[in-house]
This record gives structure tokens, C-alpha cells and sequence, in this order.
């Protein structure tokens, strides 16, 4: 019996930098209202704020709900108010190196000659997070971009040359998250059971970027049952799935025929 559904954020539940539509809005919200959910993304607080808690009811069912920015780096719980749990920030110098790095890969790569909307490179505290086209960039340039990640794999593999100290990983549409060694989604599957008493058996990981080198792929090595869904659409249908399995054991080969 799972106890603990837990999704990534962006290209999961909803585009890129998109608020939840409608329906992920009330299929979110029935959930809510028979298990624990969770949501770890690459996105900062106000991300989440914006995406996903100014569409959901501000009701009793927000106590089932745990949220973790910046890949597992922040943790916050609903208690009447949202509480900071934990921040896995970086130092100053820390902060200097990682940006530097970026800069030079950008440059070698000759991304610098992209047009951009917004920031690029934006410190989140407790993650560094590359952002091709920048923070506001249309969904539409975003896909088009990278859609396979050959691009973010040869930065991943030239800034973990640079920077060998720190977890590099591919996130979202056109972005790449850097944290502390091991502070990553898997880090922050440990933090749920620590602070949910939910064992890693009794959880659930829903994401798009479930391959190596994937921001979602260290949730799967901590040993999540872990289900990859191409979109929001595919993700509504296995939210579906568990919500009518509910009624008695979970049935992880309806979630397996409803991605096929």
C-alpha cells in the first residue's frame, strides 16, 4: 500500500514555468484528499506559489501536501501558514565558482548568442539554476530548443570537468540545476521519509526526466517506485489511476497500461 505520491513539478504537472490547468487542479485536489502528496522541483518557492498553490483550494487538504523547491534543497509543510523546513544554501565562494563555470561553458558553447528573455543564470539560494532562454522565455522557444538534451548533456559534461564538487542535473525544458553533492531529488525523497515517517516502499515518484543525468533520476536511485510520463496529460491519467485504485491495494500494472 503507497502512502506517499510524489511528483516533479514542471513538464509533470504542468509546462514549463505554466500554472496547473483546471483539470490537473481538481485531479490534484482529489488526490489531496485521499493520500499525501508531494512536489519536489528544480523551481524556487515563489515558482511554486505562482504554478501551483495560487490554482489550488486553500483548504484542509494543503495539510496533506508537502512541498520541496530547488530539487529537494528546501522543505515546507502547511500548518494554517506555509513553514520553511530546511534551506540547503550555498556559501558565497560556492555561489562564485558554480556561476563562473556557467559563464565559461556558455561562452564555449556560444549559447551567449541566443535571444533570451529574462534571466539566464538565477541564484536560488540553495541551487544555481542555467536557464537557456532565460526565466521568462515563451513555451513555444522552450520546447523548440533542446528537445532531446543533446545540448544540456554536453554542459552537463563539460561543467562536471569545472565543477566535479557539485550535482549537476537537466531539469525542465531548457534548464540545468546545480546543487550540493547529494543534495538532489534523492535527497529529498530521504527528507520526506525523515519528516513524514513514510518509508521509500510506501512512495510513489511521477516525473518526465527519469533518465540518467535527469533531474528526477535520483529519486528513482533512492529507490522510488518510479513511473516516467512524457507530459501533464499523461501525468492526469496515472493520477486517475491511483485515485481509483485507492479503494484497495495499489495496482502499479494499471499505472503501467495507463502510460502505454
Amino acid at each position: 500500500m503507497k502512502r506517499l505520491i510524489v511528483f516533479d513539478l514542471d513538464g509533470t504537472l504542468a509546462e514549463s514555468k505554466s500554472s496547473l490547468d483546471p483539470e490537473m487542479v481538481a485531479l490534484l485536489h482529489d488526490l489531496l484528499g485521499i493520500v499525501k502528496v508531494a512536489v519536489i522541483s528544480g523551481g524556487d518557492w515563489p515558482q511554486f506559489e505562482k504554478q501551483l498553490l495560487s490554482n489550488l483550494p486553500h483548504d484542509k487538504c494543503l495539510e496533506n501536501l508537502s512541498l520541496l523547491p530547488t530539487c529537494g534543497t528546501k522543505f515546507y509543510k502547511y500548518d494554517g501558514v506555509w513553514k520553511k523546513i530546511y534551506s540547503e544554501d550555498f556559501a558565497i565562494d560556492e555561489k562564485n565558482r558554480i556561476i563562473d563555470s556557467l559563464k565559461n561553458v556558455i561562452e564555449v558553447m556560444h549559447f551567449s548568442n541566443e535571444k533570451v528573455w529574462g534571466e539566464v543564470i538565477e541564484d536560488r539560494g540553495s541551487q544555481i539554476t542555467f536557464s537557456a532562454l532565460g526565466q521568462q522565455a515563451p513555451i513555444e522557444e522552450k520546447k523548440k530548443w533542446d528537445p532531446d538534451f543533446t545540448k544540456r548533456k554536453k554542459m552537463k559534461s563539460h561543467l562536471d570537468e569545472l565543477i566535479p564538487e557539485f550535482s549537476v542535473r537537466l531539469g525542465g525544458t531548457t534548464s540545468v540545476d546545480i546543487t550540493k553533492p547529494g543534495i538532489d531529488k534523492g535527497y529529498g525523497i530521504g527528507k520526506l521519509r525523515d519528516n513524514l515517517g513514510i518509508e521509500i516502499n510506501e512512495m510513489i515518484f511521477i516525473g518526465d526526466a527519469l533518465f540518467p543525468g535527469g533531474n528526477d533520476y535520483p529519486a528513482k536511485e533512492a529507490g522510488v517506485l518510479s513511473i516516467q510520463v512524457r507530459d501533464s496529460n499523461e501525468s492526469k491519467r496515472v493520477i486517475e489511476a491511483i485515485v481509483a485504485c485507492l479503494d484497495g491495494m495499489y495496482d502499479t500494472k494499471i499505472l503501467e497500461e495507463v502510460k502505454q
